[in-house]
C-alpha cells in the first residue's frame, strides 16, 4: 500500500469506519493468497482486517469482495461463528480496488503446523474439533437466508442440477482466461458423469460457505473445542447447504474407506458418519444421499485447484506444486466413490 492510499484509506475510514480511530494507518500483510489479499490495518484503535482482490486479480476479484461484504454483514445477529462485519468500500479510487473491513479473531487456524494443546494429541480433545468443525456449517443451516437479507443473493431452484456444467465450463474457461494447455485428469469426467446421473431431490435452501473446511476456520483457544470464525466466504452462496456438509466429510475417514483424498491426517478424528449424524441431529436434514455431495464437492474443488495450477503453468501465481498433485487425488478419489456406487 502506498503512501498516497494510505491518505487516500485514513480519509475513507474518518468517514465511514470512525471504530477504527483516526491518525496515520499502518498496515502488515497476513496473507496473500490466490484468491485475496488479507492486511491488518490499525490506526489508534483496535488493529482490524482488511481484505482485497490480490495483486494479480481474477476477472471476477471485485465481484467475490462484494458479496464477501454482503455475506458477513447478513450474519449479523445470528449464532454463526464469523468476522464481525465494519464496512465496504465500492470505490476502486480509494487504494486501487473494492475492499471491505472485519474485526481481527483471536484463534488458531485448523489447518496448519501449530495446533496448540491439547488439540494436538489423540484424545477427546482432539475429535471434538470435527465436529466443533461440523457445528459451525450447521449454524449456517439453520439461518433463514430470507430474513437475514439474502433474498437473490444465489439461485437455489436447480442448483444442484447446474452443478455439473457450471464447473465443467469453468474448467473449460481456464484455455481463454489462463492460457492453460489443458492435462489429463483421471476420474474426473467420470464423477461429471455420475453426478449429472445421479442428482437428488435438494434439501431446503440456505446459505452455504462453498469452502469450508478446517484451512477456513478459526478455532478458539480453550476447551472444549469451539469454532471462532468460519472464515474466506468468496465461494459463499444460497443453495443446498449439504454441500457444506460433503465438503468437509469428504476428508475425514469412512467407517469402510480408511484413505481419504483430504488434506491432513484424519487418524485420531471421527468418521464421517459421526459427523453426518451431528449434523443431522442439529440441522433435521437428510444425509443419506452423503456420499453424492463428496463426490460433488470433490469434483468441484478439484476445478477450482485446477485453475490455481493453470495460473502457476502461465506465470501468474507462485506455489502451486501441491496444487498439480492435489487435483489429481481429488479427481481420483471422486471417481473410486461414483464407480463404487454404481
Amino acid at each position: 500500500m502506498t503512501d498516497a492510499d494510505k491518505l487516500r484509506l485514513e480519509a475513507w475510514l474518518d468517514a465511514n469506519a470512525p471504530s477504527v480511530g483516526s491518525g496515520p494507518v499502518s498496515a502488515r500483510v497476513l496473507s496473500g493468497g490466490a484468491s485475496n489479499l488479507v492486511m491488518a490495518i490499525r490506526r489508534d484503535g483496535p488493529e482490524v482486517v482488511l481484505r482485497r482482490p490480490p495483486e494479480r486479480p481474477r476477472p471476477d476479484s471485485e465481484k467475490i469482495i462484494s458479496r464477501e461484504a454482503r455475506v458477513l454483514a447478513a450474519l449479523a445477529g445470528t449464532d454463526v461463528p464469523h468476522p464481525r462485519f465494519i464496512a465496504c468500500c465500492e470505490d476502486p479510487a480509494v487504494i486501487g480496488v473494492r475492499f471491505y473491513l472485519m474485526a481481527l479473531v483471536d484463534g488458531w487456524l485448523g489447518h496448519n503446523d501449530t495446533v496448540p494443546a491439547p488439540f494436538d494429541r489423540p484424545g477427546k480433545d482432539r475429535r471434538d474439533i470435527g465436529f466443533a468443525l461440523v457445528d459451525g456449517i450447521a449454524r449456517l443451516a439453520n439461518v433463514d437466508y430470507r430474513t437475514v437479507g439474502l433474498r437473490g443473493f444465489g439461485k437455489p431452484e436447480g442448483f444442484l442440477e447446474r452443478q455439473v456444467e457450471r464447473w465443467r465450463s469453468q474448467l473449460a474457461s481456464y484455455a481463454e482466461t489462463e492460457n492453460y494447455p489443458g492435462r489429463e485428469i483421471p476420474g474426473l469426467s467420470y464423477a461429471a458423469d455420475w453426478l449429472a446421473a445421479n442428482t437428488p431431490e435438494a434439501s431446503p435452501a440456505g446459505i452455504i460457505h462453498g469452502d469450508y473446511s478446517f484451512a477456513n476456520c478459526l478455532f478458539e483457544r480453550t476447551v472444549p473445542a469451539r469454532v471462532a470464525a468460519m472464515i474466506d466466504w468468496e465461494l459463499a452462496t444460497v443453495g443446498d447447504p449439504l454441500l457444506d456438509l460433503g465438503w468437509v466429510c469428504y476428508g475425514f475417514r469412512g467407517r469402510d474407506d480408511p484413505d481419504p483424498a483430504g488434506y491432513f491426517d484424519a487418524t485420531d478424528f471421527p468418521y464421517r458418519e459421526e459427523l453426518a449424524e451431528y449434523y443431522a441431529e442439529r440441522t433435521g436434514r437428510p444425509v443419506e444421499h452423503l456420499t453424492y455431495y463428496m463426490v460433488l464437492a470433490q469434483y468441484k474443488l478439484a476445478v477450482i485447484m485446477e485453475r490455481h495450477y493453470a495460473r502457476f503453468l502461465s506465470g501468474r501465481q507462485a506455489h502451486a506444486a501441491d496444487s498439480e498433485k492435489f487435483v489429481l487425488r481429488l479427481a481420483a478419489k471422486a471417481g473410486a466413490m461414483a464407480r463404487a456406487q454404481g
